[in-house]
């Protein structure tokens, strides 16, 4: 195979207005041994064009082609990937250049060149991760929650801007601009990429990422294959190093049929969710085909590829066709890449085809006829609820009484159901005009008829992008929605990550004293128990229109297809139908307002729009500064030559936990506690708890975040049953402690730990601290019945041992209750574990969820 590749050379030329692009012909090749380009998923053909461009310019990487010539019964096979750009955004982005200056460090000390520490491919760094909704529901909200922000962050951004000044190909893209999955949406993805080589000659191939984010997998809607990684495989591809995965399997998905009247992108990537959620597509691809992808327009797909994470896949791929096109003119991409993009995948069979007869190794389908008005929650997003059931959601506990609270000088009785927080907010939904123009024209009926939101409710709007604020108010909906509460609070990812803020005044005393079990309702993509906001328990996840309408009621205890949303002024009752707005008049705005100039006025000023950001000071060094007291930006321990361990035994478990620990529970994004390990660390170092900030904005600090690992105020450790919260038991004297305060005994005792776990262990976004902070409390191995496969892969990388029970075994079917003592051995890919209590000796092999070479070699 590898003769007959070099003896033919699989280059082709494209002639567009005054360039000629050199291409790879995937279809020649593919004829060459023996397939039909049109039976093989467009996913894989991506895949395969990169494969081919590596090869003729690599001749050892030329017998990767062969996992290619029947690629679904080669997913035993490694493959390269090497993709052409990498996205971060601040939370995940500051501890990956954190670690890029440290290893600049450690070449210095070694007297090498620090500047071949650089990033290889273009990066870029969007600040979206840090703006807090400290205020809302008022005019001045957006403008004061800035201030803030700098104020807290200020130490960050410096170091941002010292990133951007010393690194080639970094661009950071400065606070309150947008989202960062909807800039590359909008403005920073090209589809198909030019590149000039250096013989002047234009190379053109498909545009691929990767980010330090799980929702990077939205651009997939674009037709762009990406999906999140951790900051460590990050940082590999950054410098340019090609990263080893699987041949993937390729679950092609029909949608047939279109979405019925009043139909949501936000109700179908529900229902999609809950059905691959059942189907099982971990670690696969997933690729949407049929007539129903022609009727869905992008900003659907976007919504529907957003939360791949949510539905277990490493991304949710939607071919270019029409609709790319279209999309890629509204939002006023330069004319020559709309000829490229059209022409290049017109011939490189990279534009869809209808009825063509595809291979995919498993299939499904979906009637979007079939799709029904839904939330999702009340903690996991693929439970799927239709608005009939909410109230059902709160049966078991409605004997719990009321209890009274003064808001605005306003007294309401808050019970079971009631709203703490409405917030539109997220990409997921904020990239989509057609929600959120459905959102506005419900508040602006609903203020006609005199209807208001409850005050105890706090409400927010945080768009993805400066576009949306500038169509809301070009077709006058946004003064309706600042009627209800729902004012601009800022552009970024606010309460979807957990910046919420705090509740309203006395419901925030009240339910800090008192846990209550209210309710939030938002429109993003993840609702895990305490996520978005530390006291409240139910989160469902819902379209703009929903949330406004919730708003409007208050309380999420109710069946909106039957029982009034309020009372008009003049005594009737309001309905959801009296409300919702028809399709037709959602996109007679569209048309009207959705123009390419509100793209261009927004995008042609992105990098200095932020005026507080232009006078923040911009050093530049080989070498970062760094200062010993900052509790912000810290030198990590990660480069300093600790050598791999053989022992792996006397190890003792530091937490037994259940299904679904998602990455919040093992390294939370949001509120330090002042009573937690961080809390303490930071009021040592004089900081007061109204400067804590989140755990996400120190990821710079590994101080903190190991401080802060398993601390997450919802975990449940077995190992302490009558306590929530970052608790274990130090086992040698039974004594109960912070999990921080334990794991340092046990490193001083020089006892390894191990973590027990059920199914979907690292659930969740793609941090790679979730690896980084256990690592430092001295975990060696997680045992868990299944891994997602972001943190399995940043626990390889870390060096921690991810081990998998064999099918039908668990912690608890193999008698283990966390008090024994383990030991490992380790033999290739199957690990021989002893686990002894008593005297009594419990023995099992599990699998060593080593996936790839590279993770041996970590």
């Amino acid at each position: 195979m590898v003769d007959h590749f070099m003896d033919k050379s699989y280059r082709q030329q494209l002639s567009l207005s005054d360039r000629q692009y050199r291409f790879y012909d995937i279809a020649a090749y593919l004829a060459d041994h023996g397939q039909d380009v049109e039976t093989v998923p467009y996913s894989v053909r991506v895949l395969l064009e990169e494969a081919l461009r590596h090869a003729d310019k690599d001749p050892e990487r030329q017998s990767v082609l062969t996992a290619f010539n029947d690629w679904d019964n080669a997913h035993d096979q490694d493959i390269p990937h090497q993709p052409e750009r990498v996205i971060l955004q601040d939370l995940t982005g500051v501890p990956a250049l954190v670690d890029l200056a440290a290893m600049r460090d450690a070449v210095a000390q070694q007297g090498g060149d620090v500047n071949k520490i650089n990033p290889e491919v273009p990066v870029h760094l969007v600040i979206d991760h840090s703006v807090q909704v400290d205020h809302s529901g008022n005019d001045e909200a957006f403008s004061y929650n800035i201030q803030q922000e700098f104020k807290r962050n200020r130490e960050r951004y410096t170091f941002l801007k010292w990133a951007q000044n010393s690194f080639e190909n970094l661009t950071v893209i400065p606070p309150d601009t947008g989202i960062i999955h909807q800039v590359n949406l909008e403005y920073l993805a090209d589809v198909i990429h030019a590149k000039q080589l250096d013989d002047g000659s234009y190379e053109a191939f498909p545009d691929t990422l990767v980010g330090t984010d799980s929702h990077t997998t939205m651009i997939n809607g674009l037709g762009v294959l990406g999906w999140g990684v951790g900051g460590i495989e990050a940082e590999s591809s950054m410098l340019g190093e090609a990263t080893y995965m699987p041949m993937p399997k390729v679950v092609g998905v029909k949608l047939t049929g279109q979405l019925s009247e009043g139909i949501t992108a936000t109700d179908l990537a529900l229902a999609l969710t809950h059905l691959l959620r059942e189907h099982g597509v971990v670690g696969k691809f997933v690729e949407f085909y049929g007539d129903g992808v022609e009727t869905l327009p992008l900003a659907y797909r976007a919504t529907i590829a957003n939360m791949a994470p949510e539905y277990g896949a490493t991304c949710g791929f939607f071919p270019i066709d029409d609709q790319t096109i279209s999309y890629l003119k509204l939002t006023n991409r330069p004319a020559e890449t709309i000829e490229l993009v059209t022409a290049y995948a017109k011939a490189n069979h990279f534009f869809y085809t209808p009825n063509a007869d595809r291979h995919y190794s498993e299939t499904d389908s979906l009637d979007l006829g079939s799709v029904q008005s839904s939330v999702a929650g009340p903690n996991r997003p693929q439970d799927t609820v239709y608005l009939k059931d909410m109230p059902k959601q709160f049966d078991d506990r409605r004997d719990l009484p009321d209890y009274p609270v003064t808001v605005d000088q306003h007294d309401f009785n808050i019970r079971v159901g009631s709203l703490g927080i409405a917030a539109i907010t997220s990409c997921t939904n904020t990239s989509n005009p057609q929600v959120l123009l459905a959102a506005g024209l419900i508040a602006k009926k609903a203020v006609a008829l005199g209807l208001k939101v409850p005050s105890y409710v706090k409400t927010s709007l945080a768009p993805g992008s400066r576009v949306v604020t500038q169509y809301l108010q070009a077709s006058g909906l946004q003064p309706y929605l600042d009627q209800l509460g729902f004012n601009l609070v800022g552009y970024g990812c606010t309460t979807c990550i957990g910046n919420s803020g705090q509740l309203k005044e006395d419901l925030q005393s009240r339910v800090s004293a008192d846990p209550y079990p209210l309710a939030a309702v938002e429109s993003g993509n993840r609702n895990f128990e305490g996520r978005v906001n530390p006291l409240i328990k139910d989160t469902y996840l819902a379209s703009p229109p929903l949330v406004v309408i919730y708003a409007l009621a208050g309380t999420c205890d109710i069946d909106l297809t039957s029982q009034p949303v309020g009372t008009a002024q003049d005594g009737q009752p309001v309905y959801l139908k009296d409300l919702w707005p028809s399709d037709q008049e959602v996109a007679d705005l569209n048309d009207k307002y959705l123009k390419p100039g509100e793209f261009q006025k927004n995008y042609d000023s992105i990098l200095n729009q932020n005026q507080t950001w232009n006078d923040l000071p911009a050093p530049k060094s080989a070498t970062y500064d760094w200062d010993a007291n900052s509790t912000y930006i810290a030198a990590p321990p990660f480069f300093d030559g600790v050598a791999g361990e053989k022992q792996l035994s006397g190890l003792r478990v530091l937490a037994k936990l259940g299904d679904s620990i998602t990455t919040d529970h093992i390294s939370p994004a949001g509120y330090i506690g002042s009573q937690t390990p961080a809390g303490r660390y930071l009021k040592q170092k004089g900081i007061a708890a109204k400067d804590f900030n989140s755990y996400g904005s120190r990821r710079g600090n590994h101080e903190v975040m190991m401080r802060g690992t398993l601390a997450n105020i919802r975990l449940r450790n077995q190992l302490t049953p009558d306590k929530t919260g970052g608790y274990t038991r130090y086992l040698p004297t039974g004594e109960e402690m912070a999990i921080f305060d334990a794991a340092q005994k046990y490193q001083a005792d020089g006892t390894g730990l191990v973590v027990l776990a059920g199914k979907d262990y690292g659930m969740g976004s793609s941090r790679d601290w979730a690896a980084k902070g256990v690592k430092l409390l001295g975990v060696k191995a997680i045992i868990a019945q299944s891994f997602e496969r972001i943190h399995r892969a940043n626990l390889a990388m870390m060096g921690v041992l991810p081990l998998q029970f064999l099918p039908g075994e668990n912690a608890d079917s193999l008698g283990l209750d966390g008090t024994e003592t383990f030991k490992i051995n380790v033999d290739g890919q199957t690990a021989h574990v002893a686990a002894e209590r008593d005297g009594h000796t419990t023995t099992f092999d599990a699998t060593v969820r080593f996936d790839t070479p590279a993770d041996w070699t970590y």
